[in-house]
């Protein structure tokens, strides 16, 4: 016997799923800084990483379904060495490649029966402070350009509050990595071992990318409010 469901209840539908089972996964704030732009994740596995280089000054970040976001990081990877090979490294900018992202993204939740269950970030790194850019584009393709921080995955509103508190955006990195991590974990302690921290850092020139080891983020997290701003 056929059925009929309305348009309307069937993008609900699949809105509803995306975010149900987005939410269920761990989530990710980015956030400004002094020296440039801290992706910082909860991630235990050593090996599946959640925040990857895409370009020169480009990263990229995911929450949600591993293999789906991982296809896109994939996809990005390709086609920022496609077009910096045929035009210049200057010319791969993350405007573009969010848009990119966007336009797939919104015409998997538009034409096929499952949305991806993923929520993902374009992170770039400017020439100086101000310049950052933030892309988080969301399951249905909705694009969100922030230029102070952002949170991916579940609980973004109570993250986004506590990570509002005082925020500086001339931040230092161990203020940045504390401030980041004390507002994934909540009312949790934060450990080093359970976070996935990369950086977008101006002063590590052309390749801005850079992942912070375990040591370095416990440092970071031991430290002072005082001195970290030394």
């Amino acid at each position: 016997m056929p059925f009929y469901v309305a348009p309307e209840q069937f993008m609900k539908d699949k809105a509803d799923f995306a975010r149900k089972n987005i939410a269920r996964g761990r989530p990710l704030v980015a956030s400004v800084y002094a020296d440039g732009v801290l992706i910082c994740a909860e991630n235990q596995s050593k090996s599946l990483h959640k925040v990857s280089e895409i370009y020169d000054r480009i990263a990229f970040a995911g929450v949600g379904r591993y293999n789906e976001f991982d296809s896109l990081r994939r996809a990005g990877v390709q086609h920022a060495d496609i077009k910096g090979y045929q035009f210049s490294r200057e010319d791969v900018d993350a405007r573009s490649l969010a848009n990119l992202y966007a336009q797939y993204m919104g015409n998997v939740f538009t034409h096929e029966l499952k949305p991806l269950e993923v929520e993902i970030l374009v992170a770039e790194v400017g020439a100086a402070p101000g310049e950052d850019q933030l892309f988080h584009i969301l399951y249905d393709g909705s694009i969100v350009d922030e230029d102070r921080f952002t949170v991916l995955g579940g609980e973004a509103d109570a993250i986004s509050g506590r990570l509002q508190e005082g925020f500086r955006p001339d931040w230092t990195l161990e203020e940045v990595v504390r401030r980041a991590a004390r507002a994934l974990s909540g009312d949790r302690e934060p450990v080093a071992g359970d976070l996935e921290v990369a950086v977008l850092a101006r002063s590590n020139g052309r390749r801005a990318f850079r992942r912070l080891d375990d040591a370095e983020v416990a440092a970071a997290l031991e430290g002072s409010e005082e001195g970290a701003r030394r």
